[in-house]
């Protein structure tokens, strides 16, 4: 996130990406998968001494299906969600996973930031609101990152309100 005084119209006033979050990074998921392949392993050996062998075949069927579900979890991880504003336009721009991307345009002048505020859990969600139109964003955060990030973000538009900082140049 940036914030600037420049009177170019083209300069961002405030800039943002967001995007969910994985806390597991690729060393992490390899070693997971390795404990959870030796697990089943000694476990399906185990069956299979014991005469249930048909068992064997499950736990691998288990370590798949494991494996499918982190996979699709990380595509799904590829999602993102740009914001800037300038002093003459506010950008949107979501993308999802498959790199569908969705964007809307408008004067920041025209725009208002609604907050959905749980009184016990905190923010809950925020949308841009524009001409009878509403966008949901800052989907990825958390309750406190999203009041942080709309604090800024409510400060950039208001900063967009003003008009350029003239006495800055002198």
């Amino acid at each position: 996130m940036t914030a600037n005084n420049d009177p170019n119209p083209d300069t961002p006033l405030f800039s943002a990406v967001m995007s969910p979050n994985r806390s597991l990074g690729k060393r992490g998921f390899g070693i997971l998968m390795l404990a959870v392949a030796g697990i089943s392993f000694i476990a399906g050996i185990i069956f299979a001494i014991a005469g249930a062998w048909p068992v064997t075949g499950f736990f691998g069927l288990d370590v798949l299906l494991i494996y499918w579900a982190f996979r699709v979890n990380y595509r799904d991880g590829r999602a993102y969600e740009q914001i800037v504003v300038t002093p003459t336009e506010l950008m949107f721009r979501k993308v999802s996973a498959r790199g569908a991307s969705i964007e809307w345009r408008c004067n920041p002048l025209w725009v208002k930031l609604d907050w959905d505020v749980h009184e016990e859990f905190g923010v809950q969600s925020l949308h841009l609101v524009s001409r009878g139109e509403r966008r949901a964003i800052a989907s990825f955060l958390a309750p406190e990152e999203k009041e942080s990030f709309g604090n800024a973000l409510q400060a950039a538009l208001a900063a967009a309100k003003r008009g350029p900082d003239r006495t800055a140049l002198a």
